[in-house]
């Protein structure tokens, strides 16, 4: 068992329990480069003290007390490269296996190294913050250090309860809310270059900001599905509509990478790892301050007509940027 450690205490949401009373659990998804993947299945290994077992060339499980870590290549052609090279004769086999060390070293120049950790509780968050220090001590990269990098984090928090209402809180919240994400990311200038998350178009955003905007869980999906047939949406809700009706979303992204799942799918544009001023910690709590702007409907019903009053008005936007005035909006970042 590792022994985790935090400069910046992690916030707990304010709603910390499932609807069936149990403590909600947050997947976290790294991206990053800067060794090899046996170093990094090495060090995942050794953080947890647990062994490590290959599934496959290309994605080994650490088995941690906290539930399964893969460490994977992450490009579906590279992890589906991998052949018996047994029952070849001796040369064809030693040719065969150096194409394929090949195709390892060059991989893990352009391709990121990932580490898809399992849904952990709130109050085991702090092993993450501890991992991606370590990491960084032990020379990880991330989106900043080269061009041709375009690495992510990502974060799946389930949800208190998965009612329509409910959802549309957590819609809402991160609409209004998604400007002022942006700017405390940092957006790394390698994104500019790679084709990688987008913002929901503008007409969804005023659609779901509407005050009698009021839908059934149909309607929410069919809404969501009009307006975002892709996958590629900062905040991915495919994976839990597909949880709440495969069929509705099958019909319209038959996408095999999409994965149903009762949480959110919040993809961040970059993983800062080897930037000493950046830390898990500081997204969680950005995140954190979303979710509770999701749970307080008197604040977010305000900061809607707040919004809508903001982009109805010319002079509005040109006095203020609606980014500065959402952080009047969010609570005070206590820890943060």
């Amino acid at each position: 068992m590792s022994r985790a450690s935090t400069s910046t205490p992690l916030l707990t949401p304010a709603r910390t329990q499932t609807a069936d009373g149990k403590t909600r659990r947050v997947g976290v998804e790294i991206e990053l480069s800067g060794m090899t993947f046996d170093e990094l299945v090495g060090h995942v290994s050794d953080f947890f003290n647990a062994d490590a077992r290959e599934e496959s060339r290309y994605v080994h499980v650490v088995d941690a007390e906290q539930g399964p870590f893969k460490v994977e290549l992450d490009s579906d052609p590279i992890k589906d490269l991998e052949f018996d090279t047994g029952e070849l004769p001796d040369m064809l086999s030693d040719v065969a296996n150096v194409a394929l060390d090949l195709v390892d070293a060059a991989a893990e120049r352009v391709v990121p190294l990932e580490i898809v950790g399992p849904p952990l509780a709130l109050d085991a968050l702090p092993e993450i913050e501890a991992l991606c220090n370590r990491l960084r001590e032990r020379g990880a990269k991330g989106s900043r250090h080269a061009l041709h990098y375009a690495f992510g984090l990502q974060l799946n928090p389930e949800l208190p309860n998965l009612e329509a209402d409910t959802l549309l809180g957590y819609l809402r919240a991160f609409s209004l809310c998604y400007d002022w994400l942006k700017t405390r990311q940092q957006l790394d200038i390698s994104r500019k270059f790679t084709t990688y998350i987008g913002p929901w178009p503008d007409e969804y955003v005023r659609l779901i900001n509407a005050a009698d905007y009021q839908p059934d869980l149909d309607q929410l999906i069919d809404d969501y599905l009009k307006h975002n047939p892709t996958r590629n949406r900062a905040l991915d809700m495919m994976p839990l509509f597909a949880h709440l009706d495969e069929d509705r979303v099958r019909q319209v992204v038959d996408d095999p990478r999409i994965k149903p799942r009762p949480t959110l799918h919040y993809r961040l544009p970059d993983c800062d790892i080897d930037n000493p001023g950046w830390s898990f910690s500081h997204v969680w709590n950005d995140w954190v301050r979303v979710d509770d702007l999701a749970a307080d409907r008197e604040r977010l019903a305000a900061m809607a007509d707040g919004w809508r009053s903001h982009h109805e008005g010319r002079l509005a936007k040109l006095v203020t940027r609606w980014e500065q005035e959402t952080a009047s909006w969010l609570n005070p970042p206590t820890g943060s």
